[in-house]
This record gives structure tokens, C-alpha cells and sequence, in this order.
């Protein structure tokens, strides 16, 4: 983790050393509780000693861009590094293709070779890209879900998804701001 963390950072620190703009504008990282991890074991039927291999979401990035027109750039950036420093397993758009519950942002999931004193191992990765908006929004959303432990109240739910929707319009409208901006 505090390797990816320090990789991403440095490219970040390029950008702001060249004065030039980044499409990532915060770096931010994390490993799974013990807690989470069994729950989420428990939830998809996955065993211990499958854990490694089945749970894809063991370590965590998030990658926090400014614009949603900077997803695609930022994603791009990852994408080079494909075949040199880490492997990417799967890609899943839900910037384009919200989930049902209104949730956006783009998963890459990746090998990244770890180098341990026993020798290389590959550890499961999720790089989430997502805006400002989008992790205001998914960071309230799952602080509010938690107290109903998956049981919140179906108008709650739609009030959630209607809450993320705004925030894909803000998002979309700060997007044709800076584009107005930018032709003055």
C-alpha cells in the first residue's frame, strides 16, 4: 500500500513541480479491517484460505480527481504502468454506468508485485478513481448505510439515490464552468 501511495503521490508531485495540471488532485489509501474482511468473506461465500486470491479489495487507492473529465486521464495514467509495475485484471466504468444505488466512480483491479524477504508476491489491488463529488458522496453514503447493517428503509435508499444524482450534476455542471472558463 505504501508503495502504490508513494508511486501515485510522485506522479501527482511531478505534475505540481512542472506547474503543469494534474488530472489527480489527492491521493488516498487503505487496507481493509480485519472486519470487513471477514464480513465481506462471509457475504460472498469466499473461505480463508481463498482470501488472497477471491477478495480483489484487500488494499485500496483512490485516486480523487477535480472534474469527471478528468477520470479518463487519470485512469490513462494507470493504464501505462499496465505490464511494468503492476498487471491489470479487470476494468468496471460506473462513472458512465452508475450502479443501481447511484454509486460512481471507475475500479481498476490490478496485481501489484510486493517484495517480501521470502520472495515476490502478488497482492490484489482496487484503484478506484472517482471526483471530489463522488467521494463526498460514497464516503457519507456508506457512513449512513452502516448504522441499518443492509437494512435501511426503501425511501431512504431512493432519497440516497436521488442525493447522488445531484451530485453527478454538480459534478457535470462544474465540468461546463471550467469549459466556459477556460474560453474567455
Amino acid at each position: 500500500m505504501n508503495e502504490l501511495l508513494v508511486k501515485f503521490n510522485g506522479i501527482l508531485n511531478e505534475y505540481n513541480r512542472r506547474k503543469i495540471y494534474s488530472p489527480i488532485d489527492r491521493v488516498d489509501g487503505r487496507v481493509k479491517s480485519i472486519g470487513s474482511i471477514l464480513e465481506k468473506a462471509s457475504r460472498k461465500n469466499i473461505l480463508y484460505d481463498e482470501l488472497e486470491e477471491k477478495m480483489e479489495d484487500l488494499a485500496g487507492i483512490r485516486l480523487i480527481c477535480r472534474f469527471v473529465e478528468d477520470i479518463d486521464k487519470a485512469v490513462d495514467i494507470v493504464r501505462r504502468r499496465d505490464g511494468y509495475d503492476l498487471k491489470i485484471l479487470r476494468e468496471r466504468d460506473y462513472v458512465k454506468e452508475a450502479k443501481p444505488s447511484g454509486y460512481r466512480s471507475y475500479h481498476i483491479h490490478i496485481d501489484y508485485p510486493v517484495f517480501t524477504a521470502f520472495g515476490r508476491k502478488d497482492v490484489k489491488v482496487e484503484i478506484q478513481v472517482r471526483t471530489m463529488v463522488m467521494n463526498y458522496w460514497a464516503t457519507i453514503e456508506h457512513s449512513l448505510k452502516y448504522k441499518y447493517d443492509g437494512n435501511m428503509p426503501v425511501y431512504l435508499l431512493e432519497r440516497l439515490k436521488k442525493s447522488a444524482e445531484a451530485a453527478y450534476q454538480l459534478d457535470k455542471e462544474m465540468g461546463k464552468i471550467r469549459e466556459d472558463i477556460h474560453e474567455i
